[in-house]
């Protein structure tokens, strides 16, 4: 029986048109991580100091960034995340998102830097 293969990314440029940096120097570490978005999560806002992209396994995510830029990435989609840009994902759907996102770093390296100063108050 042969396996099938089909390639669902292959870029330079992250999903904005931004190229992307060069690898860290030193040791390797790559990290997998299945993020779940509930209906109606979103993440804090933050940014990304290394290479990472992933693909949605089930939903559809909207990225925002903090300049209102932004673009949805439905089932099946992979992503190319923006490096060094303030941002936020939002679970607009009626169901969870699930997203499987793979980051190239160096051991103690920080991936995920928040941006607390952005949040905006409830009005609740």
């Amino acid at each position: 029986m042969d396996i099938q293969t089909t390639e669902l990314l292959r870029s330079s440029q992250t999903w904005d048109g931004a190229a992307l940096p060069a690898y860290p120097t030193g040791q390797p570490e790559l990290i997998v991580k299945r993020l779940v978005f509930p209906a109606g999560a979103k993440t804090d806002w933050h940014h990304h100091t290394v290479i990472n992209y992933g693909i949605i396994q089930q939903g559809a995510l909207t990225i925002v960034c903090a300049d209102g830029s932004e673009r949805t990435f439905l089932v099946g989609e992979a992503i190319v995340e923006v490096i060094g840009t303030v941002h936020r994902g939002e679970n607009r759907g009626s169901e969870p998102v699930i997203l499987d996102m793979f980051y190239v770093s160096t051991p103690g390296a920080e991936i995920t830097i928040h941006n607390p100063e952005l949040e905006v108050p409830s009005q609740e």
